[in-house]
């Protein structure tokens, strides 16, 4: 089993708090010859529809020495995942978990914003002091 982030804990209280069940810490994304684990996965039931939505969740803390290193690492884990969901577990929406500091300084250069639309990465902010959601980006269809 891979170690977990340091705002993992922080992450997990924010989605339980936000209205989400977790069903699995770590969520394992098997596929042929690949088993991964991926942080977090939950569920959530829309009201109306009583239809499950179902998220996983990468949690990266940046705190290594390079954020464009760690960037680069978060990205390519991000799309490995992307590409074995849509194939093991398609109506997973995968979201990548990073804390409010590092989205409202590094994810706010130009070059960062540019890769993450164009890769359609989603986001889901967390502010570690009250353990809550910030902001989904894109809003996730269950999110309030």
């Amino acid at each position: 089993m891979p170690a977990t982030d340091a705002i993992h804990g922080a992450v997990k209280t924010a989605l339980i708090k936000d209205g989400w069940t977790i069903t699995d810490d770590p969520f394992t994304i098997k596929y042929e010859d690949a088993m991964l684990y991926a942080d977090l996965a939950a569920e959530r039931a829309l009201a109306a529809t009583k239809v499950e939505r179902r998220i996983v969740v990468e949690i990266k803390s940046f705190l290594g020495p390079s954020l464009y290193h760690d960037w680069e690492q978060a990205i390519g884990q991000y799309e490995v995942y992307r590409r074995l969901l849509q194939v093991t577990e398609p109506d997973r929406e995968l979201f990548l978990a990073i804390a409010s500091p590092v989205f409202h300084d590094f994810f706010q250069r130009k070059s960062v914003r540019l890769v993450v639309e164009l890769a359609q990465i989603n986001l889901v902010v967390i502010r570690l002091d009250t353990q809550e959601v910030e902001q989904w980006l894109p809003k996730p269809t269950t999110a309030n």
